[in-house]
């Protein structure tokens, strides 16, 4: 069972190339099949004792004050059922991540390292592939008209599985097959994100590349900067859009309009009045995809309204303010600055790969999808899972 969960953790990418949403369900395979694992290996209770760890320290209990925040604030929102939904999606990969986390059965060794980078590698290429031939493949098998930006989830989330497989091959003593492997992956990565029409993936890639030098030479500097941009972007979300307007130069965002800057902050004005009329509890959670039918929308004024019906607002610290207020958005900042806290602990060597992940999601979250989309959640658990030794963690370590 140990072994088919890994190989559920090798197959997302391929996976992700077939259906881009496909990530939460090899998770939850994983999980499935470790957890398990955990449970028939003697003595099982070890598994809730590692849960029961992992869940004390004060980041997971500031997730969960989220989380519960969130289901709260599911009261007073106008489509309940759909909020409930989007809640659902939300928590099950955090739930099958945590199974993996607690079952100890995870292994990342050479052989899963190796295994996932050529995943990756088949993966990007295939996708590449079809970028370049129009989708004509998908279009012969019936899939009927399909658009390049259907592979914008898998870009992003080979980015993400990319961080750790990196990390783990190049970290790896004496290991120059490893090396190199390593070497051919980050490049097939980057070459596949660029080649995407995903502008959140690529903005991703340079944050991860200049995030990753920066911290692993001067870790405490690179440290400070990501934890000060991270709070100043949570804090400023209800007013981005007159923000950007103010800093960023006309002559730049004219440059920037085929990347969709201006319509993404024509969304984050109507987002931002939401969030502003809203401020202590927002809307409710999961009320974005139709924000346009929530009754906050007569607050919103007339020429800002249209675009409530987005269903998102391209920015995941705004998408908390106005769902969840200062409320919600406070407690993510909470678990963001507790997760950089624990990040400053390790070596520069360890902490620099961490670092750039957060600060790759982040950058992502801020012009990207839906916050709370599954496939995106998975992705992130993922990435993190595969952070682990190679040797089963004892009872009350911390997990990657």
């Amino acid at each position: 069972m140990r072994i088919a969960g890994a190989v559920c953790l090798v197959l997302m990418p391929l996976a992700m190339w077939l259906a881009n949403r496909s990530a939460p369900l090899m998770l939850g395979l994983a999980g499935a099949a470790l957890l398990g694992a955990a449970l028939l290996s003697p003595p099982p209770a070890q598994a809730f004792a590692r849960l029961r760890a992992s869940l004390s320290v004060p980041l997971a209990l500031a997730v969960v004050a989220f989380l519960t925040w969130a289901l709260v604030s599911i009261g007073w929102s106008h489509n309940p059922s759909m909020s409930l939904r989007a809640w659902g999606e939300l928590v099950l990969p955090i739930v099958f991540a945590l199974a993996i986390a607690a079952s100890g059965q995870l292994r990342c060794g050479p052989v899963l390292l190796r295994a996932l980078a050529l995943a990756i590698i088949v993966a990007a290429g295939l996708l590449m592939f079809e970028l370049a031939s129009g989708l004509s493949q998908r279009a012969a098998l019936g899939s009927g008209k399909m658009m390049a930006f259907v592979f914008n989830r898998p870009a992003v989330v080979l980015l993400l599985l990319a961080v750790p497989t990196i990390h783990g091959l190049w970290s790896r003593p004496a290991g120059r097959f490893d090396r190199a492997l390593a070497a051919l992956l980050a490049a097939v990565a980057i070459v596949f994100v660029f080649r995407s029409e995903s502008e959140a993936a690529k903005l991703g890639a340079l944050v991860l590349i200049v995030c990753w030098a920066f911290a692993r030479f001067a870790p405490r500097i690179a440290l400070a900067a990501t934890a000060l941009a991270f709070v100043l972007t949570m804090a400023i979300a209800p007013v981005l859009a007159p923000t950007a307007d103010r800093v960023l130069p006309s002559f730049v965002l004219e440059r920037l309009d085929k990347l969709s800057a201006r319509a993404r902050i024509d969304i984050w004005y109507s987002f931002g009045e939401v969030a502003r009329a809203r401020p202590l509890f927002g809307a409710g959670f999961g009320t974005s995809a139709t924000m346009h039918e929530h009754p906050v929308a007569a607050e919103v004024t007339p020429e800002h309204r249209t675009l409530l019906a987005a269903s998102h607002p391209h920015d995941m610290p705004l998408q908390a303010w106005a769902e969840t207020g200062a409320v919600g958005a406070g407690l993510l900042t909470l678990a963001g600055l507790l997760l950089l806290v624990r990040l400053r602990r390790l070596p520069a060597v360890e902490q620099a790969p961490r670092l750039a992940l957060f600060a790759t999601a982040f950058s992502i979250a801020t012009v990207g999808h839906g916050a709370w989309q599954g496939w995106w959640i998975a992705g992130l658990g993922a990435a993190i899972l595969l952070f682990c030794r190679d040797a089963a963690p004892r009872q009350g370590d911390g997990h990657g």
